[in-house]
This record gives C-alpha cells, structure tokens and sequence, in this order.
C-alpha cells in the first residue's frame, strides 16, 4: 500500500501581512494542485480551478482587518492551506491609477462656503483619484504643519530600510503614526540622522526630491503634545501668522498622500524617482494610517458605515488642528485635506469642519459616478 503524499502549502505572493490590500490575491502551487478555495475571515469567498502552477484573482475585501486563507486541492483531494494577516481589505476601485486635475465646479461652490464659515483661517483640498476632479480653498498658504508631517518621517523611514522594519522600528512608526506619539517621532528622526535636527533634514530633503516645496520638517517635536475643465484653483486667500516652525500646506499634504496611494500599487513619484522605497513601504504606511487612534475628523462623517474607510494622519496644537488622508469608499478613492487656524484656539469646529468636507466630497463624487461611470476627463497634473 502506497502512502499519500501531503500536499504542498500555496505561496502567497499578495496580500501581505500588515499591508492593505485592493483585493489582490496571487501565488503559487504545489504540482498536482486543481483548484484553489479561497476564505477571508473563515467565510469561503472564491474557488477557482487551475492549468498550471500559478493563481491570480481579485477580490472584494471588506475595509477591516481580516484574514485570508489559500487551499490548494489536488485531483486526489488532499489539500493544503496558507493564511496570511492582519490584512487591511481596500476596494478594487480604487486600485491605484494615474490621473490628471480638474476643478470640479459644484464641489468648489460647497467647499468655498464650508471654508469661509470656520471661525479662523481654513485650507482645503480635496481630490478624486479616479476621475481626477476636485476642489480647493486657500491650498497654497502655509499653516503650522503639527504633526500631519510625522507621515513625511515614516516616508523617510522606509525608504532607508533594505526591507521590513525589525521590531523596533515597527514599534516607534506605529506609535507615530497610530497614536501620533511625538517621543517616537523623534527616535525616529535622531535613528534617520543621528539627532532630530539631521533626521528632519532627511525628511526634507525627499519632500524636496517629490516637490513638496512649502513644507519644512523644524526638527523635532515638542514632547507632551501629539487643458479641458479649469485646474483645481491653487491660491493663497488668507495665511496664519505664526512665526517660525513646522509648516505646511493643504496641497502639499494632498500631494504626499496621494504619491503614497500611488506607490502601493507601483505607480508614482515616490516608487520611480526615490531610492529605496517600495510599493510594499507604501501599503505598510497605509496599513498603520487605516489605525489611527485619533478618530472624529475626516472621518466624523463619512465613516460610520461599514463600506467606507479613512486613512489619515491628523495633528494639532492650541492654534491649528488638521487633518489629512484617503477615504475609500466602493466606487473609488479621494484624498482630502482640510487644515484649520485660529489663534484664539481651535477644536470642535475644526473637526466639524474636516467631517463636512470629506462628506460633501463623497456626495458630489458618488453623483459623478452615477452620471458617468466612465468620465475621466481632466486637465494640469496635481
């Protein structure tokens, strides 16, 4: 009697382990695999039958994190499963692609109002990364940056590692990031250049590299603290008065995460023109953006529903209060920013401000959807 041979486990190439993923899953078998049965979170979602050695197909993940399971069955039945996660589930629709910037008229009329009704000064970018289309008030003044720029330092961070980051460095960027821990922003900054001041000048040097021109790391953080459409109109209405410091600008900001939505899927600026970072770095920034524990403010809105996601990085100090990231929903992907000054101070109204945003934006880009699934016109690069 002939013993059976055990079944060779999948090798997963995509997804990832701590990554977002846009539903790719891919890999290879073992000889004699027929079919592949694929699971997320212990539910069976696909099979599908095989000809040779190697699987691809794409998936809607759901924007959490979950598991994915890969089983390999060959003709005589015997199976073999890989699974791999934490993985954080981003909708096929907004697979990364290259688009160009339009103003979109309407949306521009309902940011204008919304701006000018902070109590302070405001600045605002928003963006479909499908269509292109979008709007802005103010995008070129420069406010205070706070802590929007610690992605900048996990950009940087990546960038000089050959690969995954050891324990270590994972710990201090999803403290950074996350949690938006200033004592681990500068390890990370003194670790990139041997104090916060050589760190910082790293970081500004690769925002410089992409063309990020009016943003400036300062150094470290204070601990205790944490040609067809018009061009998306780039001006400066109104600048905060603050002295020397970090600073920045909503487009700025707008420019940063979407060259990161970008880069996870091999596209972009980041990937092409910088040494060192890699689509992978791109997703694991996005994975720890996705955690964020500061909660309330593009997000305030928008995502309360199960099929909407927010990737951002807020940060505030007694004058200014912002927030910056990607929300992705079914239809697609937007970057939004939304920065806010008063020297009086700032809080709520800011929040309010960033969640009716990044609301307004989802209408006006789910009615665009529905006008035209296949609209892409567009005009001047972002």
């Amino acid at each position: 009697m002939t013993a059976t041979l055990p079944a060779e486990p999948p090798a997963i190439i995509a997804p990832a382990p701590r990554q977002v993923s846009f539903g790719r899953v891919a890999g290879t078998v073992g000889p004699g695999t027929a079919r592949i049965v694929v699971s997320v979170g212990g539910r069976v979602v696909a099979e599908k039958r095989l000809h040779g050695r190697r699987f691809s197909l794409t998936l809607a993940l759901p924007p959490r994190d979950v598991t994915v399971r890969v089983t390999a069955i060959r003709g005589d039945g015997v199976r073999a499963s890989t699974t791999v996660g934490p993985v954080f589930g981003l909708p096929p629709a907004a697979a990364p692609a290259v688009s160009l910037a339009a103003e979109d008229a309407a949306l521009s009329r309902r940011v204008r109002g919304l701006a000018r009704s902070f109590p302070g000064i405001a600045a605002v970018y928003v963006q479909d990364l499908r269509t292109g289309r979008g709007a802005a008030w103010n995008a070129l003044a420069r406010f205070p940056a706070a802590s929007t720029l610690k992605l900048a330092i996990g950009v940087e961070v990546l960038r000089a590692l050959p690969g995954a980051p050891a324990a270590r460095v994972a710990r201090l960027l999803r403290a950074m990031l996350a949690d938006s821990d200033n004592e681990a922003a500068n390890e990370l900054e003194t670790w990139l250049g041997g104090s916060t001041s050589g760190g910082s000048g790293r970081v500004n040097a690769t925002m410089r590299a992409l063309g990020l021109l009016d943003s400036d790391m300062y150094g470290g953080y204070v601990l205790g603290t944490s040609a067809g459409p018009s061009p998306i109109p780039l001006r400066v209405e109104q600048a905060p008065a603050f002295g020397r410091g970090k600073y920045t600008t909503a487009f700025d900001l707008a420019r940063l995460v979407r060259l990161l939505h970008l880069a996870a899927g091999g596209r972009g600026a980041l990937v092409h023109s910088l040494r060192g970072f890699s689509p992978a770095d791109a997703r694991r920034l996005l994975y720890l953006l996705a955690h964020s524990s500061d909660r309330g403010k593009l997000d305030r809105l928008v995502g309360r529903g199960h099929s909407v996601a927010v990737l951002h990085k807020a940060g505030w100090i007694v004058a200014a209060r912002h927030d910056a990231g990607l929300v992705y929903w079914p239809g697609g992907a937007y970057v939004a920013v939304v920065l806010t000054w008063n020297p009086a101070g700032v809080g709520a109204a800011s929040d309010r401000l960033a969640g009716r945003i990044a609301l307004a934006a989802l209408e006006r880009f789910r009615d665009l959807l529905r006008a035209d699934p296949y609209d892409s016109s567009d005009a001047g690069t972002i």
